[in-house]
């Protein structure tokens, strides 16, 4: 059974969103846009129905493009990495309201499955991809490994953890960045081609926020019907599509372990 028809047997199953103002949910682009709407409509069409709320699918071309909105407050809700939302927590306020339920987020370095490389130190020199500077466990993270190791490369960025993913499959490139979620959820014929090579510890996933001027009454019928999925059976197929487990309510607090690590602005460059 397709996405998209699921997404239509379930809206014929219950009443669509109450009119009204629609407000968009902005998803990071780790992968292309239109893997992402297919993927995220249903799931958002399930949480409006539940709501009552109407909720538009957003991204951006590019992680880079979807932070610049980001700062400027351009989405009402956002599904963000942990380093963007404590960035973003502190301008221009998004709160956070769910994350992934008994997952953390782990990031990881791909080569290719025949690839003799069995040591990130085998990478000095080499000219490796990632998805965006700031994309925090798929290259803030393996790239502050590689400094620490002493391994002198040179980053590539690509619009995607799909892309980064394709290249080294490809063998454009010996080494790549990504996490856990993103690549189990690759197809699988491009997965059989890879392996991990090196993964980071295990940090707070990726938030789920809301701008501050959504309104308090809003807010809350839409975390309340996020965090119903978990327990309903077509609910669970929705955040199947999106690789997530399940969901749990959230605090600011969960992401001290991020602010923990004092990233600097120059280490979310691209260097």
């Amino acid at each position: 059974m397709t996405r998209w028809l699921v997404c239509a047997l379930f809206l014929l199953a219950v009443p669509a969103a109450a009119a009204g103002r629609v407000y968009s949910f902005a998803v990071v682009p780790q992968q292309a846009a239109t893997e992402l709407a297919e993927a995220w409509s249903p799931f958002l069409a399930w949480v409006s129905a539940r709501s009552g709320v109407a909720l538009r699918f957003a991204t951006g071309p590019d992680i880079p493009a979807f932070e610049k909105r980001l700062a400027k407050g351009d989405y009402d809700f956002a599904y963000m990495n942990p380093y963007h939302y404590t960035v973003f927590h502190k301008t221009p306020g998004y709160q956070a309201m769910a994350k992934e339920k008994d997952r953390k987020i782990k990031g990881i370095l791909v080569v290719r499955k025949d690839s003799p490389i069995a040591d990130i130190r085998e990478l000095n020199g080499a000219e490796l991809v990632f998805p965006a500077p700031a994309a925090f466990a798929a290259s803030i993270l393996p790239r502050a490994a590689l400094r620490n190791e002493g391994v002198a490369f040179t980053a590539k960025f690509v619009s995607s953890h799909d892309s980064v993913y394709l290249n080294v499959a490809r063998g454009l490139y010996p080494a790549g960045g990504g996490i856990v979620r993103t690549f189990e959820m690759l197809d699988e014929a491009d997965r059989k081609q890879l392996r991990v090579l090196w993964s980071t510890p295990a940090y707070t996933p990726h938030a789920f926020a809301s701008h501050p001027r959504v309104p308090k009454a809003v807010l809350a019928k839409v975390q309340e019907a996020m965090l119903a999925m978990t327990d309903d059976p077509v609910g669970q197929k929705m955040l199947k599509l999106v690789g997530i487990k399940g969901l749990e309510a959230a605090v600011d607090g969960d992401w001290d372990d991020i602010r923990q690590l004092h990233i600097r602005e120059q280490d979310t460059e691209g260097k």
